[in-house]
C-alpha cells in the first residue's frame, strides 16, 4: 500500500449522477490499497438489523442445538454451519495453525446446505442477500467507469452468479488463544469482491500494508468495508489488488468480552464466467500474465493450491 489509510468513500453521488470523483477514489483505492469503506450505499438499516439479531439468536443457542439444526448439505439454497474451529483460513497461505476462532452461518441460492432452521432465519438470510445483490451491481459500476468499460460489461458474468452471504460470530474469549491462533487467519479472498458489514469492537479486521504493517480496518456506523478478490486481480492484470486481511485477536485487558459479529458478502460471477484479462490493462509493453480460465475452474485451482 502506498497510503497508511483505508479511504471512505461516500458513493451517493454516483448512485444519484455517475459522479466521476467517485470513480477516481475508488479506481485509486483499489491499485494502492485494495481495501476501502463505503457510505452512501443506500442498504436497508431494517434488512441489516434484521439479519444480525436473527443470526445472533442462533449463534446463542448450544452448540449441540446448533449442531443438530444444520446438518450435512441436502439442498441448493440450504443454510451451512461452521462450527468452533472448523476453519483455519490460514492454510490458504501455508501457515499452519490450529482453526480460526469464530463460527459462521452460510447460504447462497446457487449453493449446497441443510434444511432451515425457521421461516423467519431464511426470509433475513434473503432480504439481506438482495440487498447486497443492489449494491454489488452498483458497485460494479463503478468498477467498469473506472476501467473504461462499459458500466454493463460484467453483467452477463454474474447472471446465476455464485455469490454467498455469510454471518460470522467471533465469541468473547475466555481462554488464552493457541500460539498463531486468531478470530480469522491472514487471506485473501478468491472471488470478485468482498462487501463486509463489521462493527466497532476490539479484535476486528486488520489489513495488511505492502511493507508487512499490519493497519485496523475502520468500523464507521452503516458503512461497508470493500475489498477486492483475487480473480478480479487476475481479471486487471494484477493492476487492483487482492491485500491479505486477518481478524485479530481482543487484547487481554478484554479477555471475556469484546464478542464480535460481522456479515461478509462475497461477491463471485457464475462458473462459466471467463477470467481474462481485461484489454485496457494489456499494452505493448504489458503482456497479459495469466491465460483465461473460468471462475469455476479457478476456484477448483486455487482451492487444490490451499489445501493438496
Amino acid at each position: 500500500m502506498t497510503d497508511n489509510a483505508i479511504p471512505i468513500i461516500d458513493i451517493a453521488p454516483f448512485r444519484h449522477d455517475g459522479r466521476a470523483s467517485v470513480v477516481a477514489d475508488i479506481s485509486a483505492a483499489a491499485q494502492q490499497t485494495g481495501f476501502f469503506v463505503v457510505t452512501g450505499h443506500g442498504v436497508s438499516a431494517d434488512a441489516t438489523d434484521k439479519l444480525y439479531s436473527a443470526a445472533r439468536a442462533f449463534f446463542d443457542l448450544p452448540d449441540p442445538e446448533k449442531r443438530a439444526l444444520v446438518g450435512a448439505p441436502a439442498m441448493l439454497g440450504g443454510l451451512g454451519f461452521a462450527p468452533m474451529g472448523a476453519e483455519a483460513l490460514a492454510a490458504t497461505k501455508g501457515v499452519a495453525t490450529q482453526g480460526d476462532i469464530k463460527e459462521s452461518l452460510n447460504f447462497g441460492p446457487r449453493l449446497a446446505g441443510s434444511a432451515w432452521p425457521s421461516a423467519a432465519l431464511r426470509a433475513a438470510f434473503a432480504a439481506y442477500f438482495a440487498e447486497m445483490e443492489q449494491l454489488a451491481q452498483v458497485l460494479r459500476r463503478i468498477f467498469c467507469a473506472a476501467i473504461g468499460l462499459k458500466q454493463d460489461y460484467f453483467e452477463a458474468d454474474f447472471v446465476d452468479h455464485l455469490s454467498a452471504l455469510r454471518v460470522i460470530n467471533y465469541p468473547a474469549q475466555t481462554e488464552r488463544p493457541a500460539p498463531g491462533q486468531l478470530r480469522a487467519g491472514a487471506h485473501t479472498d478468491y472471488g470478485f469482491m468482498t462487501i463486509l458489514r463489521s462493527e466497532a469492537m476490539q479484535g476486528g479486521l486488520q489489513v495488511q500494508r505492502r511493507d508487512g504493517v499490519w493497519l485496523d480496518a475502520p468500523a464507521i456506523a452503516g458503512g461497508y468495508v470493500i475489498n477486492i478478490a483475487d480473480a478480479f486481480m487476475r481479471w486487471t492484470n494484477d493492476a487492483w489488488v487482492s491485500t491479505p486481511h486477518r481478524v485479530a485477536n481482543p487484547p487481554e485487558a478484554a479477555r471475556g468480552t469484546a464478542r464480535r459479529q460481522s456479515i461478509p458478502y462475497f461477491v463471485n460471477p457464475s462458473g462459466t464466467a471467463m477470467i481474462e484479462c481485461l484489454a485496457p490493462f494489456v499494452s505493448a509493453d504489458q503482456t497479459a500474465k495469466y491465460p483465461p480460465i473460468s471462475f469455476g475452474d479457478y476456484i477448483a485451482l486455487k482451492t487444490a493450491q490451499a489445501f493438496t
